[in-house]
């Protein structure tokens, strides 16, 4: 009978750990076949999921529990998605991924300016999207970049800092300084800046980008790229039509300054 107590006490046990290691993905779509969809799959390579039907229920889960991600309907009731894109980071940095039947540049534009970290329009498959969930849920565990040789310039101060001229990235606090202030990134935005430190000088392909960082397959939206480095300029760059540290390289891609 105590063995059994015991046995039964280590699978609660283990049930428990088990899921505190799981992710949470809060699914936001006022179609309720789209939510069973995407519930039945996500729960079926392990996450756990939250369900919402209008903005603002969205809005309170979030505060609630804090999923690790979010999959976010634009065309909402109550509230729009874009709006909860805002408010949502305003105060978390929880990777958002926005879904849209509409397939016009200027709402996929618009929701990377308001800070998501990707973007999906309907139909997709559901092979890509749980492929994109698994990419954005990725938290620096990827070792981006090869390190070469290190000038006097830009070097790694302890295991995991880097430091290049003005940038100083604090890969364990996910933490961005410039000139000694704390720059307020974006997870993605702060994997773009950490994949390109990591080879200062060398330019990088916005496609490359796209795969390393993105952690999918290039899908031909390049664009998603040229946003996110909009918004780091924005926020790291004294004059964003002059910049000394996020370089491009014309009609090839982006690079760190080795100064």
């Amino acid at each position: 009978m105590e063995e059994n107590i015991a046995v039964n006490e280590d699978q609660i046990r283990e049930k428990i750990l088990r899921e505190k290691s799981q992710k949470t993905v809060l699914v936001v779509d006022d179609e309720r076949p789209i939510v069973d969809i995407l519930v039945y799959n996500l729960k079926k390579e392990g996450y756990n999921t939250l369900e919402a039907s209008d903005g603002e229920e969205a809005i309170k889960i979030v505060n609630e529990s804090k999923p690790d991600l979010v999959l976010l309907d634009i065309m909402l009731p109550k509230m729009d998605g874009l709006t909860v894109c805002k408010r949502i980071r305003h105060n978390y940095n929880i990777p958002i991924i926005m879904l849209s039947a509409k397939d016009e540049e200027i709402d996929k534009i618009l929701g990377l300016e308001l800070g998501a970290d990707d973007y999906i329009t309907k139909p997709f498959s559901v092979r890509e999207l749980i492929a994109r969930v698994k990419a954005n849920l990725r938290k620096g565990d990827a070792d981006y970049g090869k390190n070469g040789d290190e000038d006097d310039k830009s070097k790694k101060i302890e295991k995991n800092q880097i430091l290049v001229g003005d940038l100083f990235l604090d890969l364990d606090k996910f933490e961005v300084k410039v000139r000694g202030q704390v720059m307020d990134l974006t997870l993605r935005e702060f994997e773009v800046l950490k994949y390109l430190a990591q080879q200062p000088g060398q330019v990088v392909t916005r496609e490359t980008l796209l795969e390393k960082v993105w952690g999918y397959e290039y899908y031909g939206d390049i664009r998603t790229v040229d946003v996110t480095v909009r918004r780091i300029r924005e926020k790291i760059e004294l004059d964003t039509s002059s910049p000394k540290i996020l370089m491009t390289k014309r009609s090839v891609g982006y690079y760190i300054a080795s100064k």
